[in-house]
């Protein structure tokens, strides 16, 4: 599989970290818009701050910036509020809109001094663009070619000071030439349940929502450690409260609409569930390949490996190995089932090869 043909989140995938229509509408009035607004990403935040005081000290542009980390963590957040914090207005494009280099020219041609150029999903961008993203940020100069074959020409073009601040998920596809053009490198972590708790007060506030610290704490150890998908389950425990508890948003009514929903305990949803119940059940815990499981539960391989297989890993429910995948007793114990004595899981194979 391609680096850039990645399977997209199911668009009905309530714990799908990637933005959809609604998310991208709320998340505008959600976002909080400076620094001592922004929950969470402490290392992260505070680097940053001492960054951009010193550009502001030195009456000049911040060096350019670049975030790393999973969708919905708050990558495109933080380039608004580092515009905001240098007094710029900010331009927004992504990797896979800039296909060719005269592309990325017209854009930058077009930035005003001081101007904030955010470029998510950076690694997607084309070759002959970030060859030439390299003079741009570095001499803050591309050159224009005019013509083709041998009468070809290159017409330097000066361009003013800016700051880039790239995003990207996969930070290791982007080629060492580009990632040491950044004078700033951030890579955001997945957030803790209690600042995940701070995230929902706050979006609560801002909703004119009804909710108590139980309630919160309740969607935040459900949200995967991510804040889009935190206001997401808010959004709808929110729908729930409002037809059937009088709009309080308790512990009880949380764990009640997240349940019609299919978000479990642990933040899994049918998916999620439908993966592991396929390798406890039909595959006594595994090792299975990843096309014989993916048949199994009804889906695409690359749905399997892209959508659902990171978080399960993750949470130490799932194992990739060698000989295929294999479920550990964490997966048996959350979905309250015994592991047969046969099984090849985790422990089983430890004690297979004496390790």
């Amino acid at each position: 599989m391609n680096w850039d043909d990645t399977a997209p989140e199911s668009p009905d995938r309530l714990v799908g970290a990637d933005a959809d229509g609604e998310d991208t509408a709320v998340e505008a009035a959600l976002r909080p818009k400076d620094l001592d607004e922004f929950v969470g990403q402490e290392k992260v935040r505070q680097q940053l701050d001492l960054v951009l005081r010193a550009a502001r000290q030195r009456g000049g542009t911040a060096d350019h910036v670049l975030l790393s980390g999973a969708p919905g963590l708050g990558k495109t957040t933080l380039s608004m509020i580092i515009a905001a914090e240098m007094g710029a207005p900010i331009r927004i494009t992504s990797g896979p809109a800039i296909q060719h280099a005269g592309d990325l020219a017209a854009i930058l041609s077009s930035l005003q001094e001081g101007e904030v150029l955010f470029l998510d999903e950076i690694h997607r961008m084309s070759r002959p663009a970030e060859e030439m993203l390299y003079m741009a940020m570095e001499d803050f100069r591309v050159d224009v070619i005019v013509g083709k074959g041998p009468g070809a020409t290159a017409i330097p073009l000066e361009l003013p000071p800016f700051t880039l601040v790239g995003a990207t998920t996969r930070a290791g596809l982007l080629p060492p030439p580009l990632r040491d053009r950044f004078g700033f490198t951030g890579h955001m972590e997945f957030y803790a349940p209690a600042e995940l708790e701070r995230v929902i007060h706050r979006s609560a506030r801002l909703l004119d929502l009804d909710i108590e610290v139980d309630g919160a704490a309740e969607i935040a150890g459900r949200s995967r450690g991510t804040p889009r998908i935190a206001n997401r389950l808010l959004r709808r425990v929110r729908d729930y409260a409002q037809v059937k508890a009088d709009g309080l948003i308790t512990r009880e009514v949380a764990e009640t609409a997240l349940r019609v929903y299919e978000v479990d305990a642990r933040g899994l949803d049918r998916l999620d569930r439908a993966v592991l119940e396929a390798l406890l059940k039909l595959f006594g815990g595994g090792p299975v390949g990843l096309s014989t499981l993916a048949v199994a539960v009804g889906e695409e391989r690359e749905t399997v490996e892209e959508v659902a297989e990171p978080f399960l890993v993750r949470e130490g429910l799932l194992a990739r190995t060698p000989r295929g995948r294999v479920a550990t007793p964490a997966a048996w114990a959350h979905l309250g089932l015994v592991p047969p004595q046969h099984s090849a899981g985790v422990s089983g194979q430890q004690g297979l090869f004496g390790a």
